[in-house]
């Protein structure tokens, strides 16, 4: 079982924590963490481009142009046809939904991966607390000065803490996240991770 240092505020040893070895020291799974950030952006997208592509849907065109026959010009039914400009568009994009699934067992595989990636690379910290005085940024940017994270950072906290949310809505690269929505994109977009023995804890209860 691998240890980690338990530090304080101050970055100053305070204890150990034992991580469980079927969370942090699972097999990497590069493709299920490729499907699983795909199925996330592909939630994001809204599906509501649409084209006009009956001639039923574009209004006017009632009327035949010129008569069949007789004008030495091509035979035309409506001036809504897909070759006149203002006309329907053939095979134009349609209201749809992108999303797809992923099953729950492969959604816990793939963030164990990207947790087992992050230990090996030391980029894995446990503060004994991440409770704020004042929901300041300027506090947030001193606890991250102290803990040696010029990175990217997310906070993953058992419950919701408003101060450190509120102290780090205006750092660019730092998160709050709850245990309860951890998931594989924010925790690759962000360097490093921080917990707290708490959301340690409640983080390897949810993926054991």
């Amino acid at each position: 079982m691998a240890e980690i240092e338990i530090v304080s505020t101050e970055n100053k040893k305070v204890g150990t924590a034992t991580l469980s070895p079927e969370v942090f020291e699972s097999p990497i799974r590069e493709h299920l963490v490729q499907q699983y950030v795909t199925m996330q952006l592909a939630a994001r997208r809204s599906g509501t481009a649409a084209t006009k592509e009956g001639r039923g849907e574009i209004s006017g065109g009632g009327k035949k142009p010129w008569r069949q026959k007789g004008t030495g010009r091509a035979r035309a039914g409506s001036s809504r046809s897909a070759i006149w400009r203002g006309g329907m568009t053939v095979f134009g994009p349609r209201p749809r939904a992108y999303t797809n699934k992923l099953s729950k067992k492969s959604r816990k595989i793939a963030i164990r991966s990207v947790l087992a990636e992050r230990l090996q690379n030391n980029n894995i910290h446990i503060v004994e607390s991440l409770n704020l005085e004042e929901a300041k940024t300027a506090q947030a940017v001193a606890l991250l000065g102290k803990l040696g994270l010029p990175g990217s950072t997310l906070f993953l906290v058992a419950e919701r803490n408003p101060n450190l949310e509120l102290a780090v809505r205006n750092l660019p690269q730092a998160n709050v996240l709850s245990v309860e929505g951890v998931n594989v994109f924010d925790l690759l977009v962000h360097d490093k991770l921080v917990c707290t023995p708490d959301s340690l804890k409640k983080l390897e209860e949810r993926l054991s």
